[in-house]
C-alpha cells in the first residue's frame, strides 16, 4: 500500500522592498547592500522588488515546497519560489523568481518523497538507493501536498517502487513517467552468489 499525506504546503513569510531601478548596475548595487533582486509574476501585474538574503534561508535550504507570503512595503501577496539563481564561484543566491499563486491557480512544482520503512530487503542485508527526491505534479495550489509518503515496508531484494505505485492525490496529476523508478533496494556484492 502507498500512502500519500494530505497536508498543505508549508508556509513562511519573506519582507521586501520595491526597486526603484532596474538593470544590471542597480540589480549589483543591491547584491553588494546584502539583498537579492526579485521578480513577482503571474499575477496581473509584474513586481520587481528586493529582499535581505538572509531571509532565503528557510526557502533554498530545504527540500520543502513553501507558500511564501510575500510583503512589499505593505502589500501582500502569495508565491511560491519558482527559480533562483546563484553566482557560480561563491554559491551566494543573486535572483529569485516567484510565482503568484491563489487557491484555484494551478502551478506545477516539485514536492518532497519520503520513504517509510524499513523495507524486507533492507532487513535482509540489501541497501536502499532513492532514485527520486521529488515528485514533479501539477495542479490547484491548494491541492498540493507538503510532500509524498510511500510506504516502502514491502519492498524486498532487488525489487523496486516506480511512480505508477503512487496513490493518485486528489486534485493533482503526476507529471513524472509512471515507469520511472523512485527507489530500489539494491543487493550487495556478498549476497549476490547466494
Amino acid at each position: 500500500m502507498r500512502v500519500v499525506e494530505k497536508k498543505n504546503m508549508k508556509k513562511t513569510e519573506i519582507v521586501g522592498y520595491n526597486r526603484a531601478n532596474l538593470g544590471r548596475t542597480a540589480s549589483q548595487e543591491l547584491r553588494g547592500q546584502g539583498m537579492v533582486p526579485c521578480v513577482l509574476y503571474g499575477g496581473a501585474e509584474q513586481v520587481s522588488f528586493y529582499v535581505p538574503t538572509y531571509l532565503f534561508r528557510a526557502l533554498l535550504f530545504t527540500p520543502d515546497v513553501y507558500e511564501v507570503n510575500i510583503n512589499i512595503e505593505g502589500k501582500e501577496y502569495t508565491g511560491i519560489l519558482q527559480d533562483s539563481q546563484f553566482h557560480p564561484t561563491n554559491d551566494e543566491i543573486i535572483h529569485a523568481d516567484f510565482l503568484e499563486i491563489t487557491p484555484d491557480k494551478v502551478i506545477k512544482v516539485k514536492v518532497p518523497i519520503k520513504l517509510h520503512g524499513p523495507s524486507e530487503g533492507q532487513k535482509k542485508g540489501g541497501k536502499l538507493v532513492q532514485k527520486m527526491q521529488k515528485l514533479h505534479i501539477q495542479g490547484p495550489a491548494k491541492n498540493i501536498p507538503d510532500y509524498i509518503n510511500i510506504d516502502i515496508k514491502d519492498l524486498d531484494l532487488g525489487k523496486s517502487v516506480k511512480v505508477s505505485a503512487i496513490a493518485q492525490i486528489e486534485g493533482v496529476k503526476i507529471l513524472d513517467s509512471a515507469s520511472n523508478p523512485v527507489a530500489v533496494i539494491a543487493i550487495p556484492r556478498a549476497l549476490r552468489g547466494q
